[in-house]
C-alpha cells in the first residue's frame, strides 16, 4: 500500500523525516542568502583584489619552479617545454618546405612537354 506523502506533513513513522524537513528548509535558506551575497558589487570586488593579490604573489614562486624545473630536466637530460616547442617548430617549418617542394615537383613544367629530338 503506497501513500503519496507531501514533505510539509508529518509522519510519526518517519523518525528522520523532520531532521529531513530541517535539513531541506536549511538548505534552501542558505542557498539563497549565499546567491543574494555573490550577486553583490562588494563580493566582486573582493574576490578580484584577492585574485590580483594571489596572482601577484605566486609570480615569483612561478619563476623559481620553472627554474628549478629546467635546472632539474637539464641534469636528467630530458627535453623542456621550450626544447619540445622549438622542435615543433622546426618540424613545421621542415613539413612546410617538403610540402613546397612535392608541389614544385608535381606541377608539369613547360619543358617536359617538348621531346628532345634525334
Amino acid at each position: 500500500m503506497s501513500q503519496s506523502k507531501d514533505n510539509q506533513t508529518f509522519d510519526p513513522f518517519d523518525p528522520t523525516g523532520m531532521l529531513k524537513q530541517m535539513r531541506d528548509s536549511n538548505m534552501e535558506s542558505w542557498s539563497k542568502i549565499m546567491t543574494d551575497f555573490v550577486n553583490t558589487e562588494a563580493y566582486a570586488e573582493s574576490t578580484g583584489a584577492m585574485l590580483d593579490a594571489w596572482l601577484t604573489t605566486s609570480g615569483p614562486f612561478r619563476k623559481a619552479m620553472e627554474s628549478a624545473l629546467a635546472q632539474a630536466m637539464a641534469q636528467l637530460n630530458m627535453p623542456t617545454r621550450d626544447d619540445i616547442t622549438r622542435l615543433a617548430e622546426r618540424l613545421t617549418n621542415i613539413e612546410m618546405r617538403l610540402d613546397d617542394l612535392d608541389a614544385r615537383l608535381s606541377e608539369p613544367s613547360k619543358s617536359d612537354n617538348t621531346q628532345p629530338t634525334n
